[in-house]
């Protein structure tokens, strides 16, 4: 009978191993870690410490259940849970509006504060090859022979435009005989100083998944945790990590954001928030353009492809730091990134908060070790 800390697990779409850092909490035994980018390969590989098992550089559409399971390691009769998240740009807001030169015209217009006519026609989603990867992902849980998986997205999968293809997603798994549970979580529920909100396909060919309860509250009473803020996490970094950044603020806008209060955006400078000389008009600009941290409350997410002067920032006015970056990530402290700024600045943005997945993967998990106990 395994015990649920003994249960091995592979874990695809690796990224920096944010999934991977979160099913080791759990009490996962991380035997083999797959991404077809080579600088988050050499981001894992390069925490020993922290990151267990193999890392893979491989592409998952050239790849079998039966090899994954000899990277791993694996044992034929040996159970395993395979954890994931395909990549997200495919699902993400931004995806919807590329594809209609009248509608993009519109944003433009907008941004710029000029006058326009929405389109009549809705967006649609650009055609993507990468959409399919989500169907890669259950073919090799199947192939693989796995006793349970967990599957991670951006909630924006579940809009209208990509429902059906998670709806086919649980479908397909149920036909194959797994349990599943959909679960919308919020980062900060489990710790994270970040409110990052994604979306999980727990799925157990033994029970189905209980939703994991949260672990920290706004008002906590009795044993409970409070919530993380931006200034918790990020208050024992070591300065001199953020010294060695580069963090400095210099252009057009640096101004404007030396003058934003904590917690607030480009809105400040607009009449909509009573400013004498406004400079942009409320609503023209993205909702993270010049968007600062305040330390009292959570970090909103960190994008994985930030503009010069998309937030948030520092309420120092200032860039954040690698380090902090991490921090609000969950990362451990001490875990290096590969590559330059922009690549470690990717790699963090597109990972999931390990305190986050350690939720989801030991829900999972346990749903094995029921099973197991009630045989």
């Amino acid at each position: 009978m395994p015990v649920i800390n003994e249960l091995p697990v592979i874990d695809l779409f690796a990224g920096a191993g944010g999934l991977g850092l979160g099913a080791q909490l759990a009490g996962g035994d991380l035997r083999l870690s797959v991404d077809n980018d080579s600088y988050s390969c050499e981001t894992m590989a390069a925490n020993p410490t922290f990151h267990g098992g193999r890392v893979l550089h491989g592409d998952v559409t050239e790849l079998s259940g039966v090899q994954l399971r000899r990277e791993a390691g694996l044992r034929a009769n040996e159970d395993v849970v395979v954890i994931g998240g395909a990549p997200c740009q495919p699902f993400s807001k931004a995806a919807y509006w590329v594809d209609k030169g009248d509608e993009a015209a519109y944003r433009r217009a907008r941004a710029r504060g000029e006058s326009a006519v929405k389109p009549s026609d809705s967006p649609t989603a650009r055609p993507d090859s990468r959409r399919t990867l989500v169907h890669e992902f259950l073919r090799l849980v199947v192939e693989a022979d796995a006793a349970a998986f967990v599957f991670e997205n951006v909630p924006s999968i579940l809009h209208p435009r990509n429902k059906h293809i998670f709806e086919a997603l649980r479908a397909d798994a149920e036909a194959v005989g797994y349990k599943t549970r959909t679960v919308v979580a919020t980062a900060t529920d489990y710790g994270a100083a970040q409110a990052r909100q994604r979306v999980f396909l727990l799925g157990s060919l033994e029970s189905t998944p209980d939703e994991p309860a949260a672990t920290h509250f706004d008002a906590p009473t009795g044993n409970q945790l409070r919530k993380q803020t931006a200034g918790d996490a990020l208050q024992d970094i070591d300065r001199s990590l953020v010294l060695l950044d580069d963090v400095a603020v210099e252009g057009r806008w640096a101004e404007h954001l030396r003058e934003i209060p904590p917690g607030m955006n480009y809105k400040f400078h607009s009449a909509w928030a009573g400013h004498p000389s406004p400079t942009f008009e409320a609503e023209t600009r993205y909702w993270n353009f010049l968007l600062k941290l305040s330390p009292d409350r959570a970090s909103w997410t960190i994008p994985a492809s930030p503009g010069p002067w998309t937030g948030p920032f520092h309420w120092e006015s200032r860039r954040l730091a690698i380090a902090e970056l991490a921090a609000l990530q969950t990362f451990p402290v001490g875990y290096q990134f590969i590559g330059s700024r922009r690549e470690k600045v990717r790699q963090i943005g597109n990972a999931v908060p390990s305190v986050m997945a350690q939720a989801m993967v030991s829900a999972t998990m346990a749903s094995v070790s029921r099973a197991e106990v009630a045989a």
